[in-house]
């Protein structure tokens, strides 16, 4: 008998959309090549998503300060080329919707995006700041859409930051920020995509400058248009893809949790392996429900990996301490010897910050999004993601391609190369930790909490569930074991488990609502 569909529609995704074409981009270099070739092609509307933004972020950087490009001193900075798409062409409805982060936290970005309303000023380009959440959250979703033709879903916002290649290199002088000067090396994951699937993540955009807004944009007008690059060749084509959100519960919404859900009956499902790349590992829902599988004889081998330590103060404060304690649970619980956890660095050093949000479950499931595995992303922030169970054997391969070439690309090894390793080594994990030893791939280790960090984990302070849990710090570890219990109790429910119905009370028949 067939295991039943992961990707549920109204329980572990929004809904099921097909896309003509998709592709994995690994890094910055491949994410803005590509979005440079797909700008360049839209006619009707380009409606942009992000947690930060900079007009200033230069998407084909070539080292200098100046603001000559690979083109021939065409722009390059994100921001002169949407200005200029729009002056060419007037009918263009340019639009970003941005999280009005707080000043704190803006000011580490040269309070961008803040200042970018000023850059846009007596433009084509409508640029809003979104301050449509619950106090403490944030707007954490990524994602660029044209013509609602094509559109690009992942972990990378718009800064100028981020840009790195897949090599990592210690020295790579186009690794600069606006301002000249230098920023660590990065790793990030977005997926592009073409089909009914991007249409529905304009309509996701839509629904968010409505909410932000109050007006309800139009959507582009019907019409085939080719915006996908030509020089670009898809990993998969002809696929069904599922797509997720979280919304907090807040105001009349009652939220949505689809990644969260998708989360456990992923991880229930698995048989040989989860892998797991992510910014951060803090959630006490998550980490029970692979320590579960570890003590299973018959579980899967897990590989987490993670930045060495948080590059923000508060970050190491909150989320590093919280990771240490899940750490240890997994390192209790793994019996059977099958956990991994990795943190990379360049060939001399120095850390790598993984912000890359993507998760591989055997060769069925692939997602990229932006969702931490923290608390805020279960309910509290909003997220978006994009699932591809595969369908056919083609799809499957295409889903071991990616999970071999990410882990490859830590250790300079092609999807082909890791294949071989994973191989002669038995396990992908294994084969990591042996090809790792000189040095790109570190063990992730829990650090020293301290009676401060003791109880900065126990509260999961700066980490709220849902915005009612924000005001209840003190009440927060009680809520959340209580959650761990009861998901203990109920054994999470796996792939085979029939979906919730409407009348069933439980928190994930609730998040089954949509949100606004």
């Amino acid at each position: 008998m067939a295991a039943e569909p992961l990707l549920r529609p109204g329980d572990t995704c929004w809904r099921l959309a097909a896309t003509r074409r998709l592709k994995f981009l690994v890094d910055y270099q491949d994410y803005f090549d590509a979005l440079r070739l797909a700008l360049s092609k839209a006619r009707r509307s380009i409606h942009i998503l992000s947690w930060g933004f900079d007009p200033r972020a230069r998407l084909a950087p070539d080292g200098s300060r100046e603001h000559a490009s690979r083109d021939h001193g065409a722009p390059d900075e994100i921001g002169r080329t949407l200005i200029e798409l729009t002056r060419a062409n007037p009918d263009l409805d340019a639009r970003l919707l941005i999280w009005q982060s707080a000043l704190p936290i803006s000011a580490t970005q040269d309070f961008f995006p803040h200042r970018a309303k000023a850059w846009f000023k007596d433009t084509g380009v409508r640029f809003q700041l979104d301050a449509e959440v619950p106090f403490g959250a944030c707007h954490h979703q990524k994602v660029v859409v044209i013509d609602d033709a094509l559109a690009f879903i992942g972990s990378g916002d718009i800064t100028g930051d981020r840009w790195d290649t897949q090599a990592h290199p210690d020295r790579e002088v186009r690794r600069r920020t606006p301002d000249g000067g230098f920023h660590p090396p990065r790793h990030e994951v977005m997926a592009m995509l073409d089909g009914p699937a991007a249409a529905a993540l304009g309509e996701l955009f839509r629904t968010r400058w409505q909410a932000s807004t109050g007006e309800p944009p139009t959507p582009p007008p019907p019409g085939e248009t080719e915006c996908w690059p030509a020089e670009l060749v898809a990993d998969i084509e002809g696929a069904s893809v599922g797509i997720g959100r979280t919304f907090p519960a807040w105001r009349d919404s009652v939220g949505s949790d689809e990644i969260s859900r998708l989360n456990l009956a992923a991880i229930a499902a698995a048989r040989q392996l989860i892998y797991l790349e992510n910014q951060y590992f803090a959630s006490p829902i998550v980490a029970e429900a692979l320590a579960e599988r570890l003590m299973d004889p018959d579980g899967p081998r897990i590989v987490l990996v993670s930045s060495h330590r948080s590059p923000s103060y508060f970050d190491r404060l909150t989320m590093d301490r919280t990771r240490s304690v899940a750490l240890w649970r997994l390192k209790a619980a793994d019996i059977f010897g099958r956990f991994h956890a990795f943190a990379p660095y360049t060939d001399g050093g120095r850390p790598i910050i993984v912000h890359a949000k993507t998760m591989v479950v055997d060769d069925r499931l692939l997602r990229i999004g932006s969702a931490n595995l923290n608390n805020r992303s279960e309910g509290f922030d909003t997220e978006c993601e994009l699932a591809l169970e595969a369908a056919t054997q083609a799809e499957a391969s295409a889903v071991q391609r990616y999970a071999d070439g990410l882990a490859g690309h830590w250790l300079g090894l092609g999807a082909a190369g890791m294949a071989e390793a994973r191989t002669a080594h038995g396990d992908l994990g294994e084969a990591m930790r042996a090809l790792g030893g000189g040095g790109r791939l570190r063990p992730l280790k829990p650090m020293f909490l301290g009676p401060f960090g003791e109880f900065v984990a126990a509260f999961h302070i700066g980490d709220p569930t849902d915005p009612q849990d924000s005001w209840r710090p003190l009440r927060r570890r009680e809520r959340l074991y209580s959650r761990v219990r009861a998901q203990k109790q109920a054994a999470i429910p796996t792939a085979e488990s029939p979906p919730p119905t409407a009348n069933d009370p439980t928190p994930s028949a609730r998040a089954g609502r949509t949100a606004p």
